[in-house]
């Protein structure tokens, strides 16, 4: 039975540090809740409580007192609510104990480290006994199941990555070759795999699965599934000669336990050490306290660098949630690299410390590289933005807002490519921080461009256009008549007839100066409760 110290061992101090434990008899520890605001819950003895998103004291204090009622065991929250002096004294008298969330550890990583830890102490209690608890790694497990299975046996991830293998080697045939050669199952009989729904049953049931040999090269399988808390963890191969006796293929099935057991391991220490990884790139990134020894750490000894921002567009939060994965091991291989570590996920984003020379504006390659790391299969697009310069440790914080404004254009649709580095956009930054600024100012309701925009909506003319086209130009009409692809004369008169709108003194500087920077913030849309790009588009 795992105790509650033994979870919060199990999960790291990384990720959760006691705030209060009252003293009582340990209890067996029951599932993993999550406790959104306004939901109703149903809870059990022992359970373990997260408070999502919760930050409120008066809600904390409810949650607390619903925990004590229905004898939870713990309750997870995150600062301030989880250091709040008020809910440390009601969480002491409650009897419940009181754990904090580190700040930089997202929810879904928490839930998962937790039910890791859960469920690899509940299969050590199934698995004992079985005579492959004990392997030291995944190969030795491997061995034991083919003892068991009698057959050579590979160990797979749910993505058909070879985890392990077993050293027998009667009965290979070419696929388990290559699999092992390649580290990964060969296209083509995953494909055939596919078509027969082996995947499927995979996904959808714990019991052995036989798989006949109509693929040339092949031989039959038996696959039993590697299940835990309800995720499919991956799967177990044996070559066997044909179909297996009964007794075997529950032998077989049973050794999945351990097998389980070993993943869901292996599946929280990576865990823990993208948390540990993630909290020194954030530290890095935004000049935190520690910074120079995080970046040390990071294999970050000699500028200069680059960061590298890469946002996702798609339509499904699971789809955006393994693009950005696959766009962190991307960056971690990224030329220049000194290790395969300074690259992370922060909230949405995802963000990479890479050699500068590659991503250069003036390098002919720098175009290729960031195409290459913005490719991606199926419907998701990829956003790559490249900060300035960083020659030093604490400039890396500079680069990084730089290639967070150049990501926000790219979001926003300013910039109409796929990728940008700062050098070449950031005159554009400097205008989007302009409108930005003009919208918590709401400059646009001051003097007489409101009536005009007014006016263009309308009556349907183009007038704001033209102002800007002229203003942009100097005065000169035929420079903003090409703009415009429109005649000079064309042009003049749409200036007689805009001032009959509205006055404007266009020999003052000052007011030339101000309308300009007016339409800067139309342009760029960030006027709330404002004339729309559309409008100034018109």
């Amino acid at each position: 039975m795992i105790t509650l110290q033994g979870l919060l061992d199990a999960v790291g101090a990384s990720v959760l540090s006691e705030v209060s434990a009252p003293g009582r008899a340990p209890v067996a520890l029951g599932e993993v809740v999550i406790a959104e605001p306004d939901s109703e819950l149903e809870l059990g003895r022992g359970d373990v409580i997260l408070g999502v998103n919760l930050v409120d004291r008066e809600a904390a204090l409810g949650l607390l007192s619903l925990c004590a009622r229905q004898s939870a065991a713990a309750l997870l929250l995150k600062a301030p609510a989880a250091v709040d002096a008020e809910v440390t004294t009601a969480a002491t008298a409650a009897g419940v104990a009181l754990i904090q969330v580190a700040h930089q550890a997202g929810w879904a990583q928490v839930v998962s480290l937790l039910r890791a830890a859960l469920d690899s102490d509940r299969l050590a209690e199934s698995v004992a006994g079985l005579g492959v608890a004990e392997a030291a790694d995944l190969f030795d497990l491997a061995d034991a199941i083919a003892n068991i299975i009698d057959a050579p046996v590979t160990i797979e991830d749910r993505s058909s990555r070879v985890l392990a293998y077993s050293t027998r080697q009667e009965r290979d045939d070419e696929a388990r070759v290559a699999t092992i050669m390649g580290r990964h199952v060969p296209d083509e009989v995953n494909a055939h795999y596919r078509r027969h729904g082996v995947f499927r049953k995979i996904a959808q049931n714990k019991r052995p699965i036989y798989v006949p040999a109509v693929v040339e090269g092949t031989k039959p399988r038996l696959v039993v599934p590697v299940h835990a808390g309800g995720d499919v963890l991956g799967s177990i191969w044996a070559i066997v000669p044909g179909p297996v006796p009964a007794e075997r293929a529950v032998a077989f099935a049973a050794a999945a336990d351990a097998a389980a057991l070993h993943l869901l391991r292996r599946r929280a220490e990576a865990d823990r050490e993208r948390l540990v990884l993630t909290d020194m790139v954030a530290r890095v990134l935004h000049g935190k306290a520690g910074a120079v020894d995080a970046a040390r750490l990071l294999g970050l000894s000699a500028g200069p660098w680059r960061v590298i921002a890469v946002g996702v567009r798609c339509d499904g939060a699971d789809e955006a949630e393994t693009q950005r994965l696959a766009v962190q091991e991307r960056l971690s291989r990224f030329p220049g690299s000194r290790l395969r570590s300074p690259a992370a996920v922060i909230g949405s984003v995802v963000y990479g410390i890479v050699d500068a020379e590659p991503v250069a504006p003036a390098s002919r390659r720098h175009s290729e590289w960031l195409y290459e790391l913005g490719e991606t299969a199926g419907r998701a697009t990829q956003l790559v933005a490249v900060g300035g310069l960083a020659a030093s440790v604490p400039e890396l914080a500079a680069s990084r807002e730089q290639a967070d404004d150049t990501l926000g254009l790219l979001m926003s649709g300013l910039i109409t490519d796929s990728q940008a580095v700062h050098d070449d956009v950031w005159a554009k930054v400097v205008h989007r921080r302009v409108a930005l600024a003009a919208s918590t100012a709401r400059t646009a309701d001051i003097g007489p461009l409101r009536h005009l925009v007014n006016h263009d909506r309308e009556c349907r003319t183009s007038y704001v256009p033209t102002l800007e086209a002229w203003l942009e130009e100097m005065g000169d009409p035929k420079a903003a008549a090409a703009r415009l692809h429109i005649h000079p004369n064309t042009l003049r008169h749409r200036m007689r007839r805009l001032r009959d709108v509205v006055e404007l003194q266009l020999d003052s500087p000052d007011v030339r100066s101000a309308l300009l920077l007016q339409l800067t913030a139309l342009r760029y849309g960030a006027e709330s409760g404002a004339p729309t790009k559309e409008d100034h588009q018109a």
